[in-house]
């Protein structure tokens, strides 16, 4: 079957075999889409066992009805209700009724009716009456596999044949069409795949990313909490999770210094006046979280304030707080910025999408002219960071949208600059053409962490509307005044996100340079608890933390529990190593057992933590 065609792509869209038939639609220009795990083959794949899934469930569940099924990323889901509420226990049954269904090796076919003939052929089924007001057509399709039919506009396999390799996931909530005043359905996860392999690949990623999961990590090593009663989607850092964090503020902080970034530091409160001038207010409130303060002293005037959702409004207040001269440009401003957004509570997921987060962020003033140079030297620093936690990554450049602002030569020569930048650096692209923001093209940075996962973090964006805005500018060398350019950029985008990241990545055992607890003690009797103080003392001069488990526990369960910590060096002391100012090491990173001397392994931690970028 891989070398079965099951559709064809024209510009960006999918057309299915079923459809190029109905509207006899010329393919001479088309590319073909091959049956295999190619991304637009698993669309096909994955829309259509969405069907198999809904036709498995009308089998079982007669009374079944069905809202929506789309593909979403790495698989499908339906929305649904039946009488009979259906669990993730019941999947496994519906799982093995879909198989059965495939190797029927059902035709799935498709016909056209008119909308009013729709309306009245579901005339029963209040959720397809729900779709069917979603459609402005007149006239809309229905897709047929068996005894099954739905309204769908595709794209299908051909055959239910294509459908071996499915596996259903979960069985969550979801209300009508998205809003909380609708009825609750039954939304219903799975994936599908062209092979076995590929479905046992993913399969078994899925299983090592749910030991890796930073919200369960972040709990048995204590590193962060959240308490809804302090506020939902707002992290508390406990003492080793603000330690990790502090150690990495720390490298980047250096490294910025080093590559003559001028740190900064801006409000978390601003006059809403300021967020009207950016276009903020307008574009951007419903996600923004606003109060009020009073402007007189008897406070009867009150003036609304917005908690800043970014960074940049204080940066070009800055640059345009005095003259500039050409003379001075790059200049370049960053700030550790904490910032606030609103998102809605269903989508707040640990580290990785909260209301509270710290971007590593800065922005740069150059000229049009330096605008490659700079990108090259962000990217860079980028490339330093990504080597040093041991990420590949990939980048992707979009381009002018339809709706923007600025001038089409300084577009031009903004999106050259990037192009030139990355190929200057011999580093391979993507382009998202039309995908940049209304004020300038961009480059995003994509990171692919230890279990072949990617995650967008860091974006490198040109801005011509903020200068304009704020009306900042420079004098040139013929003591004219002339806009700059301002460069938008962040490398791993924010602390907390990038945290969550790494901790899934390395799987909670933390490289020893970022690492909140270089080593942890074990003392054999209360005798040796002095001796491992001693070398405590001698390690926190130097600003490394460690910890001692001196409790009344077994000594092989105090090793056990360190162990599970997941420090890179548990240190076992004795009679022996007091005597002769040893250690002994269960080294977790090369999983051996060694014996040092006492200010070996103080060297060797102080070596392994002075690392910079």
């Amino acid at each position: 079957m891989n070398n079965d065609i099951i559709g064809y792509k024209t510009g960006d869209n999918i057309v299915d075999l079923q459809t190029i038939e109905a509207k006899n639609i010329d393919i001479n220009n088309a590319i073909p889409i091959y049956f295999n795990d190619s991304e637009d083959a698993l669309e096909i794949i994955r829309h259509s066992a969405a069907h198999l899934m809904a036709q498995a469930i009308k089998e079982i569940y007669p009374d079944a009805k069905f809202y929506v099924g789309p593909t979403v990323e790495n698989g499908f889901y339906y929305d649904l209700k039946t009488s009979t509420p259906i669990t993730d226990k019941d999947l496994k049954g519906i799982e093995k009724k879909m198989k059965a269904l495939a190797k029927k090796k059902f035709p799935i076919e498709r016909y056209e009716v008119t909308k009013a003939e729709a309306v009245e052929k579901f005339k029963n089924d209040e959720l397809k009456q729900e779709v069917l007001k979603m459609i402005p057509d007149d006239v809309v399709s229905i897709y047929k596999q068996g005894d099954f039919e739905d309204l769908c506009r595709g794209p299908h396999v051909p055959n239910t044949k294509y459908l071996q390799n499915v596996k259903l996931q979960k069985v969550a909530g979801a209300y009508l069409g998205g809003d909380s005043k609708n009825e609750m359905l039954t939304r219903i996860y799975g994936t599908a795949f062209a092979t076995k392999d590929s479905l046992a690949k993913y399969l078994k990623m899925l299983e090592e990313a749910l030991k890796r999961d930073h919200r369960k990590l972040g709990r048995e090593l204590e590193l962060w909490m959240f308490d809804e009663d302090v506020a939902p989607g707002m992290p508390i850092w406990l003492p080793r999770g603000a330690m990790l964090r502090a150690n990495l503020e720390k490298l980047l902080f250096s490294a910025h210094i080093r590559r003559n970034y001028e740190p900064v530091r801006g409000p978390e409160l601003l006059r809403s006046y300021m967020w009207k001038i950016s276009g903020h207010y307008y574009n951007y409130k419903e996600n923004m979280y606003f109060t009020e303060i009073e402007r007189d002293e008897e406070g009867k005037e009150a003036e609304e304030y917005g908690i800043k959702p970014m960074n940049c409004l204080a940066h070009v207040k800055i640059f345009g707080h005095k003259t500039r001269s050409y003379k001075e440009l790059p200049l370049r401003f960053f700030e550790f910025g904490t910032v606030h957004r609103h998102e809605k509570s269903g989508v707040l997921h640990g580290l990785l999408r909260v209301r509270e987060f710290t971007q590593d962020d800065a922005h740069i003033f150059c000229t049009p002219n330096q605008i490659e140079e700079e990108v090259i030297k962000v990217l860079d620093f980028v490339d330093t960071i990504m080597q040093k936690f041991g990420f590949n990554y990939e980048m992707e450049i979009s381009t002018r949208p339809e709706k923007s602002i600025g001038e089409d030569e300084i577009w031009e020569k903004a999106t050259e600059s990037l192009k030139r930048a990355l190929d200057n650096l011999g580093r391979s692209y993507g382009v998202d053409e039309g995908g940049g923001a209304f004020y300038g093209p961009k480059i995003d940075i994509k990171i692919t962490d230890a279990i072949g996962r990617k995650w967008q973090c860091g974006t490198i964006q040109v801005d011509f509307n903020l200068p304009e805005r704020f009306d900042v500018s420079y004098v040139d060398e013929e003591n004219e005044r002339k806009r700059p350019v301002m460069l938008h950029r962040a490398i791993i985008g924010s602390f907390e996100r990038f945290i969550a990241i790494l901790t899934e990545h390395y799987a909670g055992e933390f490289p020893t340079f970022i690492a909140p607890i270089k080593a942890i003690f074990v003392p054999i009797a209360e005798s040796h608890i002095e001796y491992a103080k001693e070398i405590q003392k001698e390690l926190l001069e130097e600003d490394i933390k460690t910890e001692i488990l001196a409790s009344n526990d077994s000594l092989n369960k105090r090793i056990r529990n360190a162990e599970k910590q997941r420090v890179g060096y548990v240190v076992v002391i004795g009679d022996e190593e007091v005597e002769n100012s040893l250690v002994a090491i269960r080294d977790r990173k090369k999983r051996e057992q060694y014996k040092m001397k006492k200010g070996e392994f103080i060297e060797m931690i102080k070596k392994l933590s002075e690392v910079k970028l």
